[in-house]
């Protein structure tokens, strides 16, 4: 038996930093995920990293963490290598980000996101992060596709 899920490659650190749970709102131009909404999601980790250290300011910034613990996340990250389905995690609501956002209700989101400059895009929230027993090796695509996860790798 096995699990199908669409799946969706993440570059890193943000692959692992929805699968740790810190990453808890997903931003696109589109609203790709909008269909997905209380699915289940496959995190697949790109072979390359994200472009932008936007990341690293939120998480020393707004989410006061130290030099150690960012390096920590980013090892956990990295537990599986790339270019493999990682992980699952649940689809929740998709809105677009008004322009007019601003302070404490944008900074909020900015974190869950850990990303800045989030008006315009598509948001959706992400849940129930959860690492796959062991990664499944497999290429990514640019889009949302389907994957077959094994029984025995689901937690």
């Amino acid at each position: 038996m096995s699990l199908q899920v669409s799946c969706l490659s993440f570059r890193q650190p943000y692959a692992g930093l929805v699968l740790d749970g810190v990453k808890t709102v997903e931003s696109r131009w589109r609203p790709l995920l909008a269909p997905l909404e209380n699915q289940t999601l496959g995190v697949h980790i790109a072979r390359r990293d994200w472009e932008g250290e936007e990341w690293r300011a939120v998480l020393s910034g707004p989410m006061g963490m130290n030099s150690g613990q960012i390096q920590a996340l980013l090892e956990s990250g990295e537990r599986f290598g790339r270019g493999v389905v990682a992980g699952l995690v649940d689809v929740g609501r998709t809105w677009l980000c008004p322009v007019s956002l601003k302070g404490e209700e944008l900074w909020q989101l900015e974190q869950s996101a850990v990303l800045i400059g989030l008006q315009e895009k598509h948001l959706t929230h992400l849940s129930n992060p959860r690492w796959l027993k062991e990664p499944l090796s497999t290429r990514g695509d640019r889009d949302l596709w389907t994957v077959e996860i094994p029984a025995e790798l689901i937690p």
